[in-house]
């Protein structure tokens, strides 16, 4: 099995972009609803990272001091990543993507350029093994 049949491609996906500030991150993960958001490089598709919540926090209070103002002054790229997800390329072997989602709750996923083409989650990837098993999903 073909570990794209799992992606959610890009446009579908919620991410940050490197340029963004810490405000700006705040605002985008707090309406996503989701814990954390990779991070991509606007102009090339680049994976950069991944940006937490954690992260966040410990940004507010060590760069800005806990003042939103000063969040739109500082850049995501300041930020101490507690843990990047790491990316899998897109020819990357089914057990191999499973193992890392074992670790991670999405597997960023890049072409054999780096650039970024969308994320595989450990949902997607639970909800085929349950139709696979005849099981509704009960989404």
């Amino acid at each position: 099995m073909n570990i794209l049949f799992f992606l959610t491609p890009k446009a579908s996906c919620e991410l940050l972009y490197d340029d963004e500030s810490i405000r700006e991150a705040l605002e985008r993960l707090e309406l996503s609803g989701f814990t954390a958001l990779p991070i991509i490089n606007k102009a090339t598709g680049a994976y950069r990272g991944t940006l937490n919540e954690g992260d966040l926090l410990w940004a507010m209070k060590n760069l800005c001091e806990m003042d939103l103002r000063l969040a739109e002054l500082h850049n995501i790229m300041e930020i101490t990543h507690s843990h990047d997800n790491s990316p899998v390329s897109a020819s990357t072997d089914i057990s191999d993507l499973f193992h890392k989602a074992l670790e991670q709750n999405f597997v960023p996923v890049v072409d054999d350029r780096g650039t970024f083409i969308g994320i595989v989650t450990r949902r997607s990837i639970l909800r085929q093994y349950l139709d696979s098993l005849g099981i509704e999903s009960g989404q």
